[in-house]
């Protein structure tokens, strides 16, 4: 369903902040209207470590695990679920417009619960709750302390009715679990957070036949952890930002990363271009340096081009002449040996 996938997307896309020393656990669930169920994805930074579905009460864990059974408390699971699952559902009732008294079964909720540790300390807990797809509001607990936005007027309605209930739910229940839990993850994970995977950096250099010059491309890829800095440089110094395109980070299906970074340069330029890769697997900084000249190289296509195409001719031109020769041979001897049967005759009738 559309409306389904656009609204995970929406959460997706969420930044999580991983830095060092700093590990989140994130929830995310999606509740479809008149199905009065729910299921969830969990995620230990950019892992996914299990799914659940309130419907069978089953936790399934996803990744690379063993023994991790007892990492998720069943009460603090149902618990969460319940709450869950009557949040939706007076979420739903809130948000029906007044003149429609059935509930279409393709509205999409959403609620993300991210909650983080950093350096062994208890960081905050933060909640988003989406409606079709866009972020309504947002919940933050830490040290205490309660701040709370609306993005939309969907909530209004509804803010003083839900909104102490909410704040009792994360200080009681919601932080409470996702903190217990995380460091459980925590534990269990250690080897899979903690792999370093260096990146392959190469430099491409491609011809571009819109522009008659050339994309110069910077791709690392099959690294983890995620974050990489990649630099493209020219002449040693480092190309601008408004140059480049691309820089997104996406995943492989291996569980690694992947990072491009282009520009485009004209036939005629002669400067030197590095790609340079600085990850937590590197000792140094990786650099890859296009010492080809994009003229020459361009020269040398057009060289390739001609001496294919000279061949070609030659050997078209040999084929013609050996053909022309056999004829020729052909001929003469086909005029000898008319020539002789006609002295033979002349002889025999003599």
């Amino acid at each position: 369903m559309n409306t389904t996938y656009a609204a995970i997307m929406c959460f997706l896309l969420v930044p999580v902040p991983v830095l060092a020393g700093t590990h989140t656990l994130m929830g995310l669930a999606t509740y479809i209207t008149g199905e009065r169920t729910f299921s969830a994805t969990i995620m230990l930074d950019d892992i996914t470590v299990g799914y659940y579905n309130s419907e069978t009460k089953i936790y399934v864990a996803r990744g690379n695990y063993t023994n991790e059974d007892d990492v998720i408390d069943p009460n603090d699971l149902r618990s969460v679920s319940e709450n869950l699952l009557v949040h939706f559902i007076e979420r739903s009732h809130h948000l029906r417009p007044d003149n429609n008294t059935e509930i279409e079964s393709h509205e999409v909720h959403q609620v993300m619960v991210l909650c983080e540790q950093s350096d062994n300390k208890l960081g905050q807990i933060i909640s988003k709750t989406a409606y079709r797809g866009s972020t309504f509001n947002e919940l933050c607990f830490f040290d205490g302390k309660f701040t709370y936005q609306v993005f939309s007027n969907y909530t209004q309605p509804e803010i003083k009715h839900n909104l102490e209930m909410s704040k009792l739910r994360h200080e009681k229940l919601y932080y409470p679990a996702c903190i217990k839990t995380l460091k459980n993850y925590l534990k269990k994970r250690e080897t899979q957070l903690n792999r370093k995977v260096k990146p392959r950096v190469r430099l491409i250099q491609k011809a571009n036949s819109d522009s008659g010059g050339f994309r110069v491309s910077c791709l690392a890829t099959g690294f983890y952890p995620r974050h990489i800095n990649l630099t493209l440089f020219r002449d040693g110094q480092p190309v601008a930002d408004h140059e480049i395109t691309g820089g997104d980070l996406l995943p492989n299906a291996d569980g690694t990363y992947q990072m491009r970074k282009s520009m485009e340069i004209r036939a005629a330029d002669k400067h030197r271009y590095t790609c340079s890769a600085t990850h937590l697997s590197l000792d140094n900084k990786l650099d890859v340096t296009l010492e080809s000249d994009p003229s020459e190289l361009f020269k040398s296509v057009i060289l390739s081009v001609l001496i294919v195409l000279a061949l070609v001719l030659a050997f078209g031109i040999g084929a013609i002449m050996y053909k022309c020769r056999k004829r020729q041979g052909d001929s003469f001897r086909s005029g000898y040996s008319a020539a002789s049967t006609s002295k033979e005759q002349v002889e025999t009738a003599t």
